[in-house]
């Protein structure tokens, strides 16, 4: 993975998701007891400390101070209202969740009155007293007659807290007070004829010495390779004397305090984090904070940080959905249309054409965010503008550690069985979060960008055959720019064939029960392989000029020559004309029209059996529109010499032997006349159809197709319009010819090894903490 102390972020008020493009899939991770924290906007109590200010939405932790005061709470307006937002919502969530509750609590409390026999009790448990405050509790069923230990266990799990029992105690919550309970059965002493209320307790930390104990203080982004340290601390020991203790032990020297911060970080479904005076206390402040919420105790960690921007003055913004091929001066004016000119940019580049994507540069973090803020809400041709700031790698620090990959890793959350928003939440958690990218949001490139410096590292795959065409198409038009030109490439396959990943051994499907973890592992193992790409150029008869429907080249690299109309693209698994084509583009159609229904690897496989089988019905009765002549309707010609076509509906053209979700239309049989194919041969494929029967039959099994050729350099004549697909990309191509040329565009793949070795854990990954700490 990659070490903290590498990746440097902006310090901006923006929060994460504007980083990295993390998107927000809350809907699919529902928590049903878990707390929000609410944003301390409230006056400092009694002992004086200061409120703590929200950052950021997500995981960041690393922000700063830009634009705010000594408290941490920004002074402009339109982060204050923000905040305003996020509090009503906030308020809007725990109503829902306390009107839940109560429900809940009605439901149970009247079950409880049907059993008037049964001796079970449901309390209300409030971690502190803000959540007294907020009557956000959870509610545990006990036995009336229950012993303290019993009730502090069930306090706990109901908080998911796994710690000492012995570390906390109870006591009764009322609205005015707090009193101590009895011993030995608390819930009994709580009980009163009268009341109907259930009864309500705090659960509390047990100090062991009220005025002294220990903190855990993390390197955070410094370069250490050693985890928290754990500082002793008392009532009067300030943030200065923590600070020196702490730098003494990471072997910082304590000459260099002047140059560090310390900062208290609390991490949940949001990150808050402040800078903390050299004068403040870190031991009344956990002190406090045990008593306002338990939870939130054991989310508070303090981290040191360098007060100097170790990211850097120059601060790199991706902005994508801007219109394609312009020239650099017109993306300039396009921008800074929108920026204005009283905030230009200091650079811009590199420019992607292609992708109508740019990357422009700041030189400080008030413009950038002033930039920032004025492209997120405009549009271009009724589109949003894709705007994210980028982190950044600090390469040279990689070149110290000259045994560690990192890994860079892209998920597509479209692809087959949408299961990618699962595997997202679980590479941010086992790597730094900073190297997984969501191709949703601005595709490979961000990614790519940022890694440019990096001199060896290699890339995960999350996605179909497709997707993973995608990621090698960007690798083509941004490697020269980069250290390492050609990352070896793994995969998971998310897609509905996943014909590539079965060639290189990653499986027919990612289903969810393969562990995240030895997935990495498998990538760690993997062998390096070569695979042979090719470009397919179609060149459209004179007479149909203008009439190449392509496919968007979102998928599949597409330049076309404005001179002769040709098309080019590159091909990476195989090429269909007639048949396997036509069948391919009636599901693209199907999926296009509905594409919620397309949304499981195992429908999709069902959607396609069934227009096969309502094609052969078709054929049958002389309504399907396929050519049984294709023979008649293409001239083949291969190294140079013309082939004579047996009588096939259709060709297939194949650069790896699976196809179809795993056929292999060659055949497993060896013969005299072709030698054994392979992915980095040099050499393509070719085979023959004859009908819907016989697909049928090759995917089942029972056949293969009809060996016509092989070769490394195939020309082939269309005399009509026949429907073509490049690695399963359909559409209908009008006559012309098809030029078949290996590329020098070649790829570096990663196959699973069969027999798996026995590896030390990943690095950074021994226990949850550092998780955390990564993110």
């Amino acid at each position: 993975m990659l070490p903290a102390s590498v990746v440097t972020i902006p310090r901006t008020e923006l929060p994460m998701e504007t980083i990295i493009g993390v998107l927000s899939y809350k809907k699919t991770r529902e928590r049903k007891i878990e707390e929000k924290e609410v944003a301390k906007t409230e006056q400092p109590e009694k002992s004086g400390l200061a409120p703590r200010a929200t950052v950021s939405e997500e995981l960041s932790s690393t922000t700063m101070n830009n634009g705010k005061d000594s408290s941490g709470e920004s002074t402009s307006s339109k982060e204050r209202k923000r905040r305003k937002e996020r509090d009503r919502e906030e308020r809007e969530s725990e109503r829902k969740e306390r009107d839940s509750q109560q429900k809940e609590e009605r439901r149970s409390k009247d079950k409880d009155e049907d059993e008037q026999d049964s001796d079970a009790e449901i309390v209300k448990v409030f971690d502190g007293n803000s959540s007294m405050r907020r009557k956000v509790f959870r509610t545990i069923t006990v036995n009336r007659n229950a012993a303290t230990k019993e009730v502090v266990e069930a306090a706990l799990r109901s908080f998911y807290i796994k710690d000492d029992p012995g570390n906390y105690y109870i006591t009764e919550a009322l609205e005015s007070e707090e009193r101590p309970l009895d011993v030995f059965t608390p819930i009994s002493a709580l009980l009163t004829e009268t009341s109907r209320e259930s009864p309500s307790l705090f659960l509390r930390y047990r100090d062991k010495d009220p005025n002294k104990g220990f903190i855990k203080v993390y390197p955070g982004n410094l370069k250490s390779s050693q985890g928290y340290k754990s500082i002793p601390v008392s009532s009067d020991t300030t943030v200065d004397d923590v600070l020196e203790y702490a730098l003494r032990k990471f072997g910082l020297g304590t000459t260099t305090k002047s140059k560090y911060n310390l900062i208290e970080v609390t991490m949940d479904n949001r990150v808050t984090e402040r800078v903390l005076t050299h004068s403040e206390k870190p031991w009344r402040i956990m002190q406090q904070i045990r008593k306002e919420s338990i939870h939130q105790m054991l989310k508070t960690r303090f981290y040191l940080q360098e007060k100097e921007d170790p990211h850097g003055s120059s601060i790199a913004l991706f902005i994508g959905n801007l219109p394609q091929n312009l020239s650099q001066r017109q993306y300039h004016g396009i921008l800074m249309g929108f920026i204005g000119e009283s905030n230009p940019f200091v650079s811009i580049g590199p420019i992607y054409y292609e992708y109508g994507s740019v990357v422009v540069n700041y030189d400080n973090n008030e413009a950038a965010v002033k930039a920032f803020n004025c492209l997120k809400v405009s549009l271009y041709d009724e589109r949003s503008l894709l705007v994210m700031l980028l982190p950044n790698i600090q390469a040279q620090l990689l070149a110290d550690d000259r045994e560690l990959t990192p890994l860079l890793v892209f998920v597509n959350v479209k692809s087959g069985g949408c299961q990618g928003m699962e595997l997202i939440a679980s590479f941010r958690k086992l790597l730094n979060p900073y190297q997984v990218f969501d191709l949703g949001n601005g595709g490979p490139l961000p990614g790519l960008y940022v890694f440019r410096n990096v001199p060896k590292y290699r890339i995960l795959i999350c996605g179909g055959d497709g997707t993973v065409g995608w990621v090698l198409q960007c690798l083509d038009n941004v490697g020269q720019d980069s250290v390492c030109q050609a990352p070896p490439c793994a995969v998971v396959p998310l897609g509905t064939g996943n014909d590539l990943a079965r060639v290189l051994r990653w499986g027919t499907g990612y289903t969810g029960d393969e562990e995240p973890m030895g997935v990495l592992r498998d990538v760690i193992e993997a062998d390096e392989i070569r695979l042979d790409r090719w470009t397919v150029v179609f060149h459209p008869d004179e007479k149909q000029e203008g009439e190449v429907k392509a496919v968007a080249a979102c998928q599949i690299l597409s330049n076309s020559a404005a001179e002769d109309n040709s098309s080019m693209f590159v091909m990476n698994n195989y090429l269909g004309i007639g048949l396997d084509a036509d069948l391919a583009l009636d599901f693209h159609n199907a999926r296009e029209e509905n594409p919620d229904k397309f949304n499981s690897r195992l429908h999709n496989k069902r959607m396609y059996v069934k227009m096969g089988l309502r094609k052969m019905v078709k054929s049958r009765s002389g309504k399907s529109g396929a050519r049984h002549d294709l023979h008649r309707e293409i001239e083949l010609e291969v190294d140079g010499k013309i082939v004579e076509l047996p009588a096939v509906e259709g060709i297939i053209i194949l650069n790896i032997l699976s196809w179809g979700a795993g056929c292999n239309p060659w055949g497993p049989e060896r013969d005299d006349v072709f030698s054994k194919p392979t992915h980095w041969d040099g050499m393509l494929e070719v085979v023959g159809v004859t009908g819907v029967v016989h697909l049928g039959q090759m995917q089942s099994g029972l056949r293969s197709g009809i060996r016509i050729a092989q070769g490394g350099h195939i020309r082939i004549k269309m005399k009509s319009e026949l429907a073509v697909h490049v690695d399963g990309e359909p559409w209908n191509q009008s006559s012309g010819t098809v030029t078949i040329l290996r590329s020098a565009l070649r790829a570096t793949m990663l196959k699973k090894r069969k027999i798996k070795l026995p590896l030390p854990p990943i690095a950074g990954h021994d226990a949850e903490k550092d998780q955390n700490k990564e993110a």
